[in-house]
C-alpha cells in the first residue's frame, strides 16, 4: 500500500463500514471504552520504512477493525493500536517519614527484593483484573480474614480506644471478644493490630505504610488478653466462631510451647476446631513458632501425619517460617518437618540457612502502624506508631493475605474448575514460592516449598 493512498484507503473502509450497516449487516463494533489504547488511532508502518507512523481513523472505524484489515495488506509490515503504558501501582504512603511514596523504604517485604514477597506486581495483576486489593468486580470488599489474635483496634469505644487511624471501619466485619466475653474484640497489647495492618491497611491515602491485601475484609476474634496470652479453650472458641461466620481463612499468629504441648492430645478443643474448619473449606494459616527449633510449634503441626490425633485426614494446616530481608531464614524461626514455606518475618538470618544469609547483616523488622507498647503497657490504646515487630506471627499474616487474594482473584477457581478446597490453595502457593535467592538454592528443612511470592500466587 502506498503512503499517499493510506488515507483514502481508510475513508474507504469506513465507507464500507458504513454501507454494510445501512444494508443490514450486523450492528458495527462499537469501540471499547475500557480498551487500554488510544481510541481512533493505530501505530502503521510500511515495507521500506524503519519506523512506524501514528494515523488518525475515519470517524466510525474502529481499532481493531482497522488493525486487522491493514495486516492483510501486503505493503505493511506493522499495525498495532496504540497501547497505553501505566507506571506500576506504587502507594503514595509516606511511611515513618514524610514523603510519598516512603513506604518502600520501610516495607521490604512488600517489595521485590531477595526476602520480599513482590507485592507491587500483585496489586498491578488486580487492578488489571478490577480486583485492585482483593475487592470483587462489583466493588465489594474480598473474603473474609479471620484474626484470631489479641483484637485489634479497628473501633472506637468510650474514652480507652479509638481505630488506628489507618484502618478502615469498612475493612472489618463484626468480632468477638472470647476474653472479657463481649462483641467488640478490642486490642490491648498491639500485636493483633500489626496482623490486621499487614492484611488490610489503608494504601494510597498519604499515611502510614500500606497493608497487602487492602480491599478484603477482616474478622477480629479476641483470645489473646493484654499480655498476649490465652488459652486453649478460648483459641478453640474462637476458631469455631469464625468458621461459623463466613471465614474463608483464619490467621493464627499465634504457638503453644514445644515440650509442653506436642500433640494434639494436649489440645484437642483446638485440634478439633481446626478440623472443623478444614472440613468447611477454610484454610487455617499458623505461625510455625518463634523458638529457633527444628520443630513446628502446634498448633501450625496440627497436621502432623504422626500425630494419631492430628488433623491431616482433614486437610493441612499452613505452618508458615519466618524470613529476613535477605531472603535467609530468621534466626528465631523454627523450621524442619511440617514447615510449608517461609513469609517475611524480619530480624537477623539464621547463619546455616544458606550462603545468602549474613547474621551479622542489618536486621530490619515488619512495619506496620498499631499501639505503641509504652502506652499500652499504662493502659492507653489510643497511642499508635511503628514499634518493633519480629516473628513468625508476621509471616503468617502475609500468607493468609495473599491466601485471600488467590481466593479473590478467582485464578485456581478458573484453573482446576471448582471452589478450592484448602489443600488446593496450600499446593497452588507452594507451586510459585521461589526456591532459590539468586544462585543460591534454598534447603526445604530450613524453607519448606520455598519464600512466598504473591505476584506468582496470582498467576496460573
Amino acid at each position: 500500500m502506498k503512503r499517499s493512498i493510506l488515507t483514502a484507503w481508510l475513508a474507504v473502509f469506513a465507507l464500507s463500514l458504513a454501507s454494510a450497516a445501512s444494508a443490514g449487516a450486523d450492528e458495527q463494533p462499537s469501540e471499547d471504552l475500557a480498551a487500554p489504547f488510544v481510541p481512533g488511532e493505530v501505530l502503521v508502518q510500511f515495507e521500506g520504512e524503519k519506523v512506524e507512523r501514528r494515523v488518525e481513523l475515519p470517524e466510525g472505524v474502529p481499532v481493531n477493525e482497522a488493525v486487522r484489515s491493514l495486516r492483510a495488506d501486503p505493503d505493511v509490515s506493522l499495525a498495532a493500536p496504540n497501547y497505553i503504558a501505566r507506571a506500576s501501582y506504587i502507594p503514595n504512603d509516606p511511611g515513618r517519614g514524610s514523603e510519598p511514596r516512603g513506604w518502600v523504604d520501610d516495607q521490604w517485604n512488600f517489595l521485590d527484593g531477595p526476602g520480599g514477597i513482590n507485592a507491587t506486581a500483585a496489586w498491578d495483576i488486580l487492578r488489571d483484573a478490577g480486583r485492585p486489593g482483593g475487592r470483587r468486580p462489583n466493588g465489594n470488599l474480598g473474603p473474609k480474614v479471620a484474626v484470631v489474635d489479641t483484637g485489634v483496634a479497628y473501633r472506637a469505644e468510650g474514652r480507652r480506644f479509638i481505630r488506628s487511624p489507618d484502618l478502615a471501619r469498612s475493612s472489618f466485619t463484626r468480632g468477638k471478644d472470647f476474653v472479657d466475653g463481649d462483641e467488640l474484640a478490642l486490642d490491648e497489647n498491639g500485636h493483633g493490630t500489626h496482623i490486621a495492618s499487614t492484611i488490610v491497611e489503608r494504601v494510597n491515602n498519604g499515611r502510614a505504610v500500606t497493608g497487602l491485601a487492602y480491599g478484603v475484609r477482616v474478622m477480629p476474634v479476641r483470645v489473646l488478653n493484654a499480655g498476649g496470652n490465652g488459652t486453649a479453650r478460648n483459641v478453640a472458641r474462637g476458631i469455631r466462631w469464625a468458621a461459623s461466620h463466613g471465614a474463608k481463612v483464619i490467621n493464627l499468629s499465634l504457638e503453644f510451647g514445644i515440650g509442653t504441648v506436642d500433640s494434639c492430645a494436649d489440645i484437642p478443643t483446638v485440634c478439633n476446631a481446626i478440623r472443623k474448619a478444614l472440613k468447611k473449606n477454610i484454610l487455617v494459616v499458623a505461625a510455625a513458632g518463634n523458638q529457633g527449633r527444628d520443630q513446628v510449634a502446634y498448633p501450625a503441626y496440627a497436621d502432623n501425619p504422626d500425630d494419631p490425633d492430628g488433623v491431616s485426614a482433614a486437610g493441612p494446616v499452613v505452618a508458615v517460617g519466618a524470613g529476613t530481608i535477605r531472603g535467609c531464614l530468621s534466626d528465631f524461626s523454627n523450621h524442619g518437618p511440617g514447615l510449608d514455606l517461609v513469609a517475611p518475618g524480619g530480624g537477623d538470618d539464621r547463619g546455616a540457612a544458606g550462603a545468602q544469609c549474613d547474621p551479622f547483616g542489618p536486621a530490619p523488622g515488619i512495619v506496620q502502624l498499631t499501639l505503641r507498647h509504652g502506652p499500652v503497657a499504662n493502659g492507653n490504646f489510643k497511642q499508635f506508631g511503628f514499634p518493633r515487630y519480629d516473628g513468625t506471627s508476621m509471616a503468617a499474616a502475609h500468607l493468609s493475605a495473599t491466601a485471600a487474594l488467590v481466593l479473590s482473584s478467582q485464578t485456581l477457581k478458573k484453573s482446576i474448575g471448582r471452589p478450592p478446597k484448602p489443600k488446593n490453595l496450600l499446593n497452588w502457593i507452594q507451586a510459585r514460592t521461589r526456591t532459590t535467592v539468586g544462585e543460591v538454592p534454598l534447603e526445604t528443612k530450613f524453607y519448606g516449598a520455598g519464600l512466598l511470592d504473591a505476584a506468582a500466587a496470582l498467576t496460573e
